[in-house]
């Protein structure tokens, strides 16, 4: 507040500097007589040549006298009066006091009339603003409410069943949500989308769980819509909760066909889909609509590495291996040192099993059409997870190593900093 008022101030005194000199400067007399002397002189030569013509009988007498009257309006005219100057010098100090005194002081009642000085306390413009966000609240409640009475009269209001499922959902209020989808999917019983939302409301009502009544409901979507994104990820989380990790990473992979790998989205479930790949040992989930494979000979059952693995060794410094349980989830990845974020290639093992020897090869990835071979640099590295998720979080141990390129043995990684 004060520095707004010392502005307001210093503006207030320039606008004044600019104006008071003109009001308070004095007419130059020492011009004033000099022209006055020079109008003189030219109208006493014309009065001269007037008198000459005259007596020369050059104009008469009637014109003589016209022409002489002429010239004395000139002289009244041109010619300032030397008394008037003083009354003009005296009254302009009484007129520039008036303004600077009138101007602050119109300009001061003005914005105390019109303005919001209140406004410039920081202790009532943080209330205001607390004010305001209790009366948008209020009006929330009271919309909810309005609606919820329109909806008794008139039940068919596809629009505002909606508009209150999605209501109630914002406020937690899960179980509101699901009855008011139920009603929903009555009057739109073909639509995917609404029946995904109703699936996950319901699913946050019966403690995050999609067992059950959820994962029917999520089922019937994908009937309608086999593409819907939503549909698709909640079925995979259903799939990864009962650990079908392969049938988690085959639907969530469907899912990166619909979105762009490197959106948020396609990033997230990226990461989810490591994630089940690395809970389900590593063992890629088949392609999808492939045909069951026979049994395989006793030579195709051996280990096969595709493509150009990288190699290494992986140890816990000890001073954090002694801040964390044994069985805590270790991620032993790859990811690609220019390209897409997700990891490449992932080892899943555990706290008690470091220090231990990996190999990383394309039989570990994420997607079958992205490869660790596919890249001409890789970054190798190791994460332990508190949460056991596949996605990094603060506080999670980590290090890792140079880049490298496939092919390339005998790496040290040393997990010894602490996710920021």
């Amino acid at each position: 507040m004060t520095m707004f008022l010392l502005v307001a101030a210093l503006l207030l005194i320039a606008a004044l500097l600019f104006v008071m000199p003109a009001l308070l400067s004095a007419p130059n007399t020492a011009k004033t007589v000099v022209r006055n002397e020079l109008n003189l002189d030219v109208l006493r030569d014309q009065l001269r040549e007037l008198d000459t013509d005259f007596a020369n009988g050059i104009i008469d007498q009637e014109s003589y006298d016209n022409a002489r009257k002429e010239l004395e309006k000139r002289v009244a005219t041109d010619v300032l009066a030397d008394d008037a100057a003083p009354s003009t010098t005296s009254a302009k100090p009484v007129i520039a006091m008036a303004i600077g005194l009138v101007v602050p002081i119109v300009a001061i009642s003005l914005y105390f009339y019109m303005g919001n000085p209140s406004g410039l306390d920081p202790a009532q413009a943080k209330a205001n603003a607390g004010q305001a966000a209790e009366i948008t609240q209020e009006q929330i409640i009271a919309m909810v409410a309005t609606l919820e009475q329109k909806l008794k009269a008139n039940p068919n209001d596809v629009q505002g069943w909606e508009m209150l499922a999605r209501s109630y959902h914002i406020q937690g209020r899960y179980r509101e949500s699901a009855g008011a989808y139920e009603q929903l999917i009555k009057l739109v019983p073909d639509n995917a989308e609404i029946l995904a939302d109703y699936a996950d409301v319901l699913g946050m009502a019966q403690n995050k769980s999609l067992q059950g009544e959820p994962e029917k409901i999520i089922a019937r979507a994908l009937q309608i819509d086999p593409k819907n994104v939503k549909a698709l990820a909640l079925a995979g989380s259903a799939a990864f909760d009962e650990r079908d990790y392969q049938n988690a990473v085959m639907l969530w992979k469907k899912i990166l066909d619909e979105v762009d790998p490197q959106s948020d989205m396609g990033r997230s479930i990226a990461s989810s889909i490591a994630e089940a790949q690395a809970m389900a040992g590593g063992v890629t989930a088949p392609a999808i609509g492939a045909t069951p494979a026979a049994a395989p000979t006793q030579a195709a059952s051996a280990p096969q590495i595709l493509g150009k693995a990288v190699e290494g060794d992986v140890s816990i410094d000890p001073s954090f291996k002694n801040q964390v349980d044994g069985e805590t989830t270790v991620f032993i990845f790859a990811r690609a040192e220019q390209g897409p974020r997700f990891p490449l290639a992932v080892l899943k093992k555990q706290v008690k099993d470091l220090p231990l020897h990996f190999k990383l090869d394309d039989s570990m990835g994420m997607m079958p059409n992205v490869k660790l071979s596919d890249f001409s640099s890789v970054v190798v590295g190791a994460r332990v997870s508190s949460t056991g998720s596949a996605t990094p979080q603060a506080g999670d141990l980590e290090g890792t190593g140079n880049p490298v390129a496939p092919g390339a043995t005998g790496l040290k990684i040393v997990i010894n900093t602490r996710h920021q």
